[in-house]
Order: structure tokens, then sequence, then C-alpha cells
């Protein structure tokens, strides 16, 4: 599966089966940081909440989708965000759609991706969010040295969750985001199966 460049693929082996060993067993070889996954504030900061600082409830709340996908590829700026200012302030977690899952398995995937800009991060963590979500495998550009809009969010104590996917399928707000991590020891991030409840 694609990962972050410079990052071992996930390794999966089967140690025991139903036929042999009378049960199923399998050894998870893999990064903090694979496939869709979660960041807490201690990836990037050295004294940021790891994993198991952070309460239960900080990984579920209200979301919306900020859709930039028709967009020409680049920084999303603060004009950009301005139109979506009262959706914003009603979330607790912001999704931004991109379009770039698109290229998923493919090495369009991992250059040249949408993201915030340094002032629409600051201007984003005014509304005193949760946390953000992004379709691309990160929420900087891999040039960016020393990782700028991870710091600008995880100062602020949001959580991010990146490599989404099928974000297009949601409604623009009005549902409930879940990405429960595992709850591991000074965990810096865990990969996360997000869901979205969307009522009737």
């Amino acid at each position: 599966m694609p990962v972050y460049p410079g990052s071992e693929s996930p390794l999966f082996e089967t140690v025991a089966t139903v036929s042999h060993e009378g049960y199923a067993e399998k050894r998870l070889t893999l990064f903090s940081h694979t496939g869709t996954h979660l960041d807490a504030p201690s990836h990037i900061l050295s004294q940021g909440l790891s994993l198991d600082m952070l309460p239960v409830d900080r990984f579920v709340g209200s979301a919306s989708v900020l859709d930039f996908s028709s967009d020409s590829v680049g920084s999303i700026e603060i004009d950009d965000l301005i139109p979506y200012r009262y959706l914003i302030q009603s979330s607790d977690f912001v999704l931004i759609h991109t379009g770039w899952s698109r290229h998923w398995g493919l090495a369009a995937y991992y250059t040249g991706y949408p993201v915030l800009s340094l002032d629409a991060s600051d201007w984003i963590c005014e509304f005193g969010l949760k946390g953000l979500g992004i379709d691309a495998i990160s929420v900087d550009l891999p040039q960016a040295p020393g990782f700028p809009v991870h710091h600008h969010l995880l100062k602020h104590q949001m959580i991010l969750v990146e490599s989404l996917n099928r974000l297009q399928d949601l409604p623009q707000s009005g549902f409930t985001f879940i990405a429960l991590p595992l709850r591991i020891q000074d965990g810096d991030g865990s990969p996360v199966r997000a869901v979205a409840i969307i009522s009737d």
C-alpha cells in the first residue's frame, strides 16, 4: 500500500490458523502513520500530548467538508476558507476534500497535493476545532522544511487525520465524524478506521 516516502510498507504475517493451531492470529508490522491515520500533537511537538493523554471524545464530533476538488492545485488560502466560515464555526472537525485520493496507488499521490497555507492554518486554528482531516498523504508538502502546517495546527491541540478517502460521498455538514486510534502509550499517531455517521 502507499506509505509516506521513506517509511516501510506494512507487513501482515499469518502466524496461526484455525486448521493447524485451532485459532487464527496475524503478526502486524507497521509504522504508526500508515494508511489513513491520525497525528497526535506529540508527532511533531516535543511537549505535545500523546494518544494516551487525549480523552476519547477528542476523536468524535460534528464535521463538515470543505470542497476544493474542482480548484487548481496549489495552496488553500484564507480567502478560500472565508466562504466556509459559518460551516467551520459549527463543526468540531473540518475535512478538506481536494480530490487527491484519486491518485491513491500512483506516484502522483506523493507530490503536488493542495495544502493549507501557513496563514490559512493560523486562521483556521481560531475556531477551536478538535481536528482537521485531508484526503492527501500529509497536511504539509514533502519539500516544506520543518513541517510548518503540522506545527501550526498541532500546537493548538488539534488532531490531524491524513489519507482520508471518499469525502465526495459525504454531505457538506450535519454528520458525525469518528477516527478512533489505538490507545498507544506515548503514541505519536495511529492508523484509524475513519467513519461518518449520517442521520436520515
